[in-house]
């Protein structure tokens, strides 16, 4: 195996929980490879990762930091990738480029459920992946128990490559399952191989039977050699694991402390020699034979530098300079964190950043001719579950708050903007609080934008439950020629959901054609804000009689007639608050489904029911009614319950009528509002 012909640069993404040891195993990798002479440590703010003030202050990944290293004699590219889940856009972006994914997790039998969504999504992708269960040095969980509990949410076999060697409560090394040899670990060096203790013979048997038996479920003839009780040839096995794992059929389980380096080493050279090509990447993703460039996976607005597209080369040479159809490269780097080295080209496998492409986004593909009209697989972005209205501090700075927002969505595109016109809001959209926080932060420290946030206003609207008979005049008189309007008007309610509707029943000219427009022009101007305080709907307005003077009449005149009538007629016509109610489907793991129920009921919910959640093996689907009030917050209650992974979709549904002390609340709290 060691006279292999060396493969084009490869790309693996480290993926994994929030606090699973990501950026501490990138930069034991990248220390292993030589890329740099000392590890960095995130107490310190000095590794390779991690390396935005945003992800610094929290000290968590808030977006993808490349880097860069070479492993005998072979390049390979590494992505290290957000674990919160309100980050996950860039985590799914770096996982579509990539040829392998290194699944970090900790110890942990009860946290074992915070890699669902992620399994979920390499699963349906078909993404080869590896997991690297970190931080083995404080574990108090067995080995078994550990891959048990990831199994159930695992569509694809796992498959435990080596055995930990225990001294006590220390784990001291480990045991290769294919080659039968122990090794102890040597922090910061490589693991020195040492004598089988007899203490881990036994699992070391059961557990390479158990190795072997998840690899013949793909290959008979393993399998007859298993039946026959023949031992396979070691670099048969080797084999079909590689075979296994860049067909995604089975998941490798690897063992280690990146902290120590302890296994680092090891997962690399299982990489190096078991880890697609860019070819067989480039396959999967559906693409044809001399047809795509370069795919982009990710955009930076950086300062002093500007628009910065990361891409992954997919065939043929990119150089400085190059044009991709009317788009042409300015600047061509290498990057190791937030650190750009210039390049002068580069070609198949490798991952570099391409300057100043102003009109491309990520998920084009570039080709000579420029952006491909069919792109290689991609995925939507993921749905928004959490908001604020935010507003520039300086009205000067509403035009640079629009211009960062611009650039903050294509660098993230789980983030949108609305601007809600019954609120009168721009309200800003994301996955959690954390991921609005940072949204706002980054428009304070890179395009210079202080912003306030505030909870959103919900769009309530209100109605009438009586009809009514108004007469108004307005009249006035101050010199030379007055204002005279003079409606009689029916203001009657309309089934819900039927607008607004003004019906002119004026016969012999008592009110002339003309003025008429400007009476209903009143009528409308006046619903935009009715007795309680919101917009009034679904009513009818009949114009049936009015008076008018030769002189003093005009579209003034009776537009405050229209206005005054409705003033004085709606207070009358038994007003009633109308909520937005929205159509909710809540997704968790089964065993979470009833709690999410008691959610549901406990934010003023309607339970429509639940079925199980289509290609998702052990979750539900609950759908209900919920006022969009309730909605807010629901994502925090939601991952507070299921360790993060819960989820909702929600849209608007209908308009009920709320009445009572919350009804109350919420116009006392509008009308101080007003003041």
């Amino acid at each position: 195996m060691s006279g292999r012909t060396p493969s084009a640069p490869r790309c693996a993404a480290l993926v994994g929980p929030y606090l699973s040891g990501k950026t501490t195993l990138l930069e034991s990798i990248l220390f292993a490879c030589g890329a740099t002479h000392r590890k960095g440590s995130i107490k310190e703010g000095n590794t390779v990762g991690d390396a935005s003030d945003e992800a610094r202050a929290r000290n968590m990944s808030t977006e993808i930091s490349a880097a860069s290293g070479e492993y005998l004699g072979e390049q390979w590219y590494f992505l290290d990738c957000p674990g919160s889940v309100e980050f996950g856009q860039d985590t799914y972006s770096a996982l579509m480029v990539a040829d392998v994914a290194i699944v970090v997790c900790e110890p942990e039998v009860s946290r074992a459920l915070t890699l669902a969504p992620l399994f979920h999504f390499l699963d349906t992708h078909e993404i080869p992946h590896m997991v690297f269960i970190n931080k083995m040095d404080h574990s108090n969980d067995r080995v078994g128990e550990l891959l048990e509990a990831m199994q159930s949410v695992s569509e694809r076999p796992l498959a435990l490559r080596h055995v930990p060697i225990r001294e006590g409560d220390d784990i001291t090394g480990y045991v290769d399952l294919v080659s039968e040899r122990a090794y102890e670990y040597k922090p910061g060096e490589k693991s020195s191989l040492i004598e089988l203790p007899d203490t881990v013979k036994d699992r070391n048997e059961e557990a390479r039977q158990e190795l072997l038996e998840t690899l013949a479920d793909f290959d008979d003839t393993l399998l007859e050699q298993l039946l026959e009780d023949v031992v396979p040839p070691k670099d048969d096995i080797y084999e079909y694991l590689t075979r296994e794992l860049q067909s995604d059929r089975v998941v490798p389980v690897f063992l280690g402390a990146a902290e120590m380096d302890n296994g680092v080493r090891r997962l690399m050279k299982a990489l190096r020699h078991e880890a697609p090509p860019p070819e067989a990447t480039l396959e999967r993703l559906g693409g044809a034979d001399g047809n795509p460039l370069l795919q982009v996976f990710k955009t930076y607005h950086l300062p002093h530098t500007g628009k910065l597209s990361v891409a992954r080369v997919w065939r043929g040479e990119v150089r400085d300079g190059d044009s991709f159809g009317e788009h042409r490269v300015s600047g061509l780097s290498q990057i190791m964190g937030h650190t750009l080295n210039k390049i002068d080209r580069a070609g198949l496998g490798d991952v570099v950043g391409l300057g100043r492409l102003e009109d491309i986004h990520t998920g084009d593909v570039l080709t000579e001719s420029g952006v491909a009209a069919e792109s290689l697989a991609w995925f939507d972005p993921i749905p928004p579950v959490y908001s604020m209205a935010i507003a520039a501090e300086k009205r000067e700075d509403e035009v640079k708050l629009s211009t960062g927002i611009a650039r903050i969505i294509e660098e993230d595109p789980s983030v949108s903007v609305e601007q809600n016109d019954d609120t009168h809001e721009l309200v800003l959209w994301g996955q959690g609080d954390i991921h609005l926080q940072v949204t706002g932060e980054k428009l304070r420290n890179r395009y210079n934008v202080g912003v306030t946030t505030a909870r959103p206003r919900v769009p309530y609207k209100e109605t009438i439950r009586k009809t009514i008979q108004q007469h108004a005049r307005h009249k006035k008189q101050s010199g030379g020629h007055g204002e005279f309007g003079d409606v009689h008007l029916e203001i009657k309610p309309m089934p819900r959901g039927q607008g607004f509707e003004f019906v002119d029943k004026i016969s012999g000219g008592v009110v002339p054609r003309q003025y008429i427009p400007a009476v209903e022009h009143g009528v409308k101007e006046y619903m935009s804000e009715g007795p309680l305080g919101f917009p009034v709907i679904d009513l009818s307005v009949t114009l049936y009689d009015g008076q008018h003077h030769a002189v003093d009449s005009s579209d003034m005149a009776f537009r405050r007639a229209g206005i005054l009538a409705m003033k004085d007629a709606l207070p009358h016509c038994n007003p009633v608050l109308l909520e937005p109610v929205a159509s909710v489907t809540i997704s968790v793991p089964n065993e979470y489904t009833g709690q999410a129920q008691s959610v549901i009921s406990k934010r003023r919910g309607q339970i429509l029911g639940f079925d199980t959640k289509d290609g998702w093996q052990g979750w539900d689907e609950v759908q209900a009614h919920m006022p969009q009030s309730e909605l807010h917050d629901l994502i925090v209650d939601l991952r507070s319950l299921t360790l993060g992974v819960g989820t909702f979709e929600w849209s608007f549904d209908h308009l009920a009528e709320l009445t009572g002390r919350d009804a109350d609340i919420i116009v006392s709290e509008r009308k101080e509002a007003a003041q």
